[in-house]
């Protein structure tokens, strides 16, 4: 089956935006009146999730490091120091991409919300996705949705999880190839809600973002980024809605927006 393709006729100003303006511009629309309160509520569920995660991985990781002290000879009691801040920083970068996926997971229909109301608010149209109820009926369709990401991300976040034991190559190329891999992954999991929303295949949604595939992987990039650090990982995901529909928004609504949905 035929996908559409994005129109060349874009203004240049949109053209010349890249990922990482669409990400900054979603802190300025979370704090939009209208927006507030979907906002609040997947922002409440990240904090609460991420906080108590936290808590338990620095537990774990003060009873292993304990531990390796005890077995580290006394000459060498120096690198714990250099050990500990590197630990630290790794436990912060596999919860900033592992812990998304789950916490996406609980928080999607609120997230599927957002990017309607943030997609109304930028368009000033009106979008028909029904009731209360018809949300609750669409509930198994969007944890499906969720899913689909998931069955993606896991045997290639293996792989490249597998390639960090490779000497040589686990210590150079396999933090870069990583970053790119969660980039990637951080531009599908969020850029998808407005996509989905309109009823978008999860396979079309990959091959639009794959033809703006610049504009992608720095949206995606600066979500990664911003995920790695304390407290403002915890407004990462909201934002990042908000950024990911007003691309939407300008990219790629005129291309696949469903006429149902949003008729113009």
């Amino acid at each position: 089956m035929s996908r559409p393709s994005l129109s060349s006729a874009r203004n240049t100003a949109v053209q010349a935006k890249s990922g990482f303006n669409y990400f900054m511009d979603g802190f300025s629309l979370i704090r939009r009146p209208g927006l507030r309160t979907f906002v609040f509520v997947p922002l409440l569920i990240n904090m609460l999730l991420f906080a108590g995660a936290f808590y338990y991985a620095l537990g774990k990781l003060d009873e292993l490091f304990a531990y390796v002290s005890g077995q580290l000879p006394e000459y060498l009691s120096w690198l714990n120091f250099l050990l500990w801040p590197m630990a630290v920083l790794a436990m912060l970068v596999v919860m900033a991409f592992v812990f998304s996926s789950v916490m996406n997971w609980l928080a999607a229909p609120f997230n599927g919300l957002l990017a309607e109301k943030v997609e109304q608010l930028l368009t000033g149209k009106p979008m028909n996705t029904g009731t209360t109820m018809d949300l609750m009926k669409d509930l198994p369709r969007i944890l499906g949705r969720e899913w689909l990401k998931l069955k993606y991300y896991l045997p290639r976040a293996i792989l490249f999880l597998l390639l960090f034991w490779v000497p040589l190559l686990g210590q150079t190329a396999a933090p870069v190839l990583w970053f790119l891999f969660s980039s990637w992954m951080m531009a599908i999991q969020y850029c998808d809600y407005p996509f989905d929303n309109h009823k978008v295949p999860f396979d079309d949604m990959r091959f639009a973002l794959r033809q703006t595939k610049g504009t992608s992987m720095s949206f995606g990039a600066a979500v990664t980024v911003f995920s790695m650090i304390p407290v403002v990982n915890f407004i990462v995901m909201p934002v990042a809605i908000c950024g990911a529909t007003a691309m939407w928004v300008d990219k790629y609504r005129e291309a696949y927006r469903h006429p149902v949905i949003a008729p113009e």
